[in-house]
């Protein structure tokens, strides 16, 4: 099992991402990894969604998380579980995650959903990570959904921070915007799907 710690900026793109594709590569930055992502989210089943905010469903929610690498050939298959502590603007102000290997993804299913809990959604994504001078650019294109970025902090002193992350990635001058640098997919998603 493992416990990842980190924080992390996301931004919507402005542009078609073959054209974003194209801006990057202008301004140096190097393809480094290609996946793509299937996220199962499950819940309680005493949860009544009508009666908590999407947030509160999302802080309750495990993943079956399968990862397929295009440029590796490797799988990981995993249920992570997600620990977000928000500000009062919905800043995320910290963030870690336990991760757990399985073998079988539809088992991992199965096993929630004989302890009790339910699927509620399901995001489907393809990912191209994008790297220049230490920084990580995660370019994530969500199936029926938004084109994101996502920037996670690191051991390194220039990118260790949120402030930080927002400097940089705002000086390199990419089109994003600029009035949201938290978007939250899993929130934007179950939205749609709870007509919210």
């Amino acid at each position: 099992m493992g416990l990842k710690e980190s924080n992390e900026i996301t931004v919507k793109i402005k542009c078609d991402l073959n054209e974003f594709y194209d801006i990057l590569k202008d301004k140096g930055f190097k393809v480094i990894d290609k996946f793509s992502m299937d996220d199962t989210y499950f819940i309680p089943k005493e949860i009544d969604l009508d009666k908590m905010s999407t947030r509160d469903i999302l802080f309750k929610a495990v993943l079956v998380r399968d990862i397929v690498g295009k440029m590796s050939n490797r799988r990981t298959k995993k249920i992570t579980y997600k620990i977000k502590k928000f500000d009062e603007h919905g800043n995320i102000l910290s963030q870690r995650a336990v991760n757990c290997d399985i073998l079988n993804v539809e088992d991992a299913k199965k096993l929630l959903k004989a302890i009790g809990y339910k699927e509620v959604m399901n995001i489907k994504e393809d990912d191209i990570v994008y790297e220049k001078d230490k920084l990580q650019l995660a370019i994530k294109d969500i199936h029926n959904g938004d084109n994101l970025i996502e920037i996670e902090t690191t051991e390194d002193k220039d990118l260790d921070t949120i402030e930080k992350l927002i400097k940089r990635v705002n000086e390199i001058e990419i089109p994003i915007y600029t009035d949201n640098y938290f978007v939250k997919k899993a929130e934007v998603e179950l939205d749609k799907i709870l007509k919210r």
